[in-house]
């Protein structure tokens, strides 16, 4: 077995450390979720806790680690009546993000259990870290039904296997630890708030401490064993700090002025429900018996809700998580020692931000008062811009419509369209190709029924043979990916203008990010168009380069449809199952070079060739209208909808699907 890096020898992630630490010491409190960049040792520290948790004792052969002082009744491998004990490592398991539902939670065998009544059960992924680690790196990427089922079992410290009628249960308490990096995409808030604890980690700016970094990790590298051996008295003076707070733990008080000053806390940061309460106190007393004492002070309150409440303030993807620590300090205090008013609803209140007042004109001029027609169709260069004006604030997000991809897709799980997948309801059954993992309960009956007589059936029970299994075929939703193509010209950029479209597309990210779809941004303007964002998962990053876009310049429509069009090409050969959406947001106008007009049709015509499914969001304002964006919805082979129309609340309908070409031309 390889020699793991020292816990106790990486370098600059103190809040990191302690919040494992804690989670070692009181599992109960929920686990950790770990952010940060990439190449900040987040994955290093967890596997090396695994080495400085004490020994387990468990149920000799038993697959699912029963302790041998209290076995599990229900135990599948037992009853354990008189077992004998062996003592064994802490395990440390890690799950895949490509895992399925079966590797984690385990599977029975259908065939066995209908024909024999035999409950057959093959252990998970959540046996097999029953009493030690359950590790999932890039949890934000991990299919959001495996991330309920996991974090219910955490919660509950117990799995539940349910196949047509045949259950099995078994003990899963494990402490569960998460890492990610923000940059790939966030977890849902629903799902943050699951993890007891959340630390934010990145590399040190500080040229000693990156020194010290490589320094151990060259050191590592040469010799593991003889750097192991260096820290071994650290490592085990911690693993003596585990044990011990663990044997305070039952005898730390948490008295009343303290559970004050955690709901007065959680009261004042306007957190949702009651978990972040109840997580903070058990936080404040593993950090009392941490620290060898029998009594939670504010310090350890205070560090609690630094550790519980930052991931439980976001309200939408594009909020940062964090906490006003000034704030914080400030409702400590008026909450220490007052018995009558702990006052819940005290200071700050929190919440968004304000909404941004209108953006004025460049200049001196009112935005509304802006000429939008130039020489050749676009407003004039704000002074010293050289045709570029500051980025406009985005407006207020809003509610969209439904747009979806037509047909039936096979992407990975999501919500947008309509798929095969391994979840949703069941549209039909096949015969299984591989492992059963659906059955569908009739169309097995149906095909065994006829050969009852013949296999010489005698009992009640079917006689069952392989080939009359069925596989329930089963339709859910999709994630997509949304490609937008957004006209950053000068015919767009007027300060209210502008402002408007941004807000449209930031409340497009918000919908993608409900929908789990994958999201692009390409923008166009002055000669050019480039990739303001690969395809990423991250609706944030996407939010963030949109608020920054800047305007002005001719209007290269064409450059922007090409430049989507090779995006969606490297895409197709990438992840080929998962289906685009392209959403171009412009007036229609085109503009620059020769035949500008013409070249964006024959542009277009390149989507509608592939059945690409499109929408343009028709940003054309002003008493005369040219209708250059429906236009070009006709050449995408899709549809065109205005701002207004944009929004789930307008009276022409509640969902528009966007239709492709052949619906379009059939039509």
């Amino acid at each position: 077995m390889s020699t793991r890096f020292p816990f106790t020898a990486v370098v600059g992630q103190q809040d990191l450390q302690l919040a494992l630490l804690l989670n070692a010491v009181a599992p109960n409190i929920g686990g950790v979720l770990v952010r940060g960049e990439k190449g900040t040792a987040k994955s290093t520290a967890v596997r090396a806790l695994a080495a400085l948790l004490p020994e387990v004792e468990v149920v000799a052969g038993c697959r699912f680690s029963c302790d041998p002082a209290s076995p599990d009744p229900t135990c599948p491998d037992g009853p354990h009546t008189v077992a004998a004990a062996e003592a064994r490592d802490a395990r440390m398991v890690e799950l895949p993000v490509g895992a399925s539902e079966d590797r984690l939670v385990g599977a029975l065998d259908i065939e066995r259990a209908l024909a024999e009544g035999v409950k057959a059960f093959e252990p998970g992924l959540l046996a097999a870290a029953n009493r030690g680690i359950l590790y999932v790196d890039e949890v934000n990427l991990l299919h959001d039904h495996l991330v309920d089922v996991l974090l219910d079992a955490a919660a509950m410290g117990a799995s539940y296997v349910e196949r047509e009628g045949v259950s099995v249960r078994h003990a899963a308490r494990f402490l569960l630890v998460g890492t990610m990096n923000p940059e790939e995409g966030e977890l849902r808030p629903q799902l943050l708030d699951r993890f007891g604890l959340t630390v934010e980690v990145a590399a040190s700016r500080e040229p000693d401490q990156r020194v010290e970094v490589v320094r151990r990790r060259l050191a590592y590298d040469d010799d593991p064993a003889a750097f192991a051996a260096r820290w071994a008295d650290e490592e085990r003076a911690v693993r003596q700090r585990i044990v011990a707070a663990r044997e305070l733990l039952p005898k730390v008080r948490l008295g009343d002025g303290a559970l004050k000053q955690i709901a007065a806390t959680c009261a004042a940061f306007e957190v949702d429900g009651m978990r972040a309460d109840i997580v903070m106190a058990r936080t404040a007393t593993a950090l009392a018996a941490w620290d060898g004492r029998s009594d939670v002070l504010a310090e350890d309150v205070r560090q609690a809700a630094l550790l519980a409440l930052p991931h439980r303030r976001r309200r939408n993807p594009f909020d940062a998580p964090g906490l006003d620590e000034d704030k914080l300090d400030q409702t400590l205090e008026e909450s220490a020692g007052d018995d009558d008013d702990p006052d819940p609803d005290g200071p700050g209140g929190g919440g968004g931000e304000p909404s941004p007042s209108p953006e004025e004109g460049p200049q001196g001029g009112d935005a509304g008062a802006q000429p939008e027609d130039g020489e050749d169709g676009e407003p004039q260069p704000a002074a010293g811009g050289a045709g570029e004006q500051a980025p406009a604030r985005a407006a207020e997000p809003f509610r969209t419509k439904a747009l979806t991809v037509p047909g039936v897709g096979a992407g990975a799980a999501g919500r947008r369209s309509r798929a095969r997948t391994e979840r949703g309801r069941t549209t039909g059954a096949l015969r299984p190709r591989g492992a059963l993992t659906k059955l569908h309960l009739a169309a097995t009956v149906r095909a065994a029924a006829p050969h009852q007589r013949a296999r010489g059936r005698s009992g009640p029970g079917l006689v069952l043979r392989r080939d009359d299994l069925r596989q329930a075929a089963r339709e859910g939703r999709e994630g997509n990916l949304v490609l937008f193509v957004v006209d950053a010209s000068g015919s767009m950029a007027a300060r209210q203008r502008m402002s408007a479209v941004k807000g449209a597309v930031l409340s497009l990210l918000l919908d993608a990010y409900q929908r789990r779809d994958k999201v692009g941004l390409v923008t166009f303007r002055g000669t050019a168009a480039e990739v303001a964002l690969p395809p990423t998962s991250s609706v944030d990053a996407a939010a963030a380069r949109l608020e920054s876009l800047p305007t002005g310049g001719r209007t290269p429509l064409a450059a922007g449809l090409l430049k989507a069009h090779d995006v969606l090409r490297v895409e197709r050969l990438r992840d080929p199952s998962r289906r685009a959406l392209l959403v171009v947001v412009t007036d229609g106008r085109a503009t620059g070079g020769p035949e500008p007009v013409a070249l964006a049709g024959r542009a277009a015509r390149l989507f509608g060739a592939e059945s690409v499914a499109s929408v343009v969001v028709d940003c054309e304002s002003g008493p005369v209208r040219l209708g250059l964006a429906g236009r070009l919805a006709e050449e995408l082979g899709g549809t065109a909808v205005t701002l207004d129309e944009l929004r789930a609340d307008a009276i022409a309908g509640l969902v528009r699907d966007v239709r492709g070409t052949t619906s379009r031309r059939a039509a």
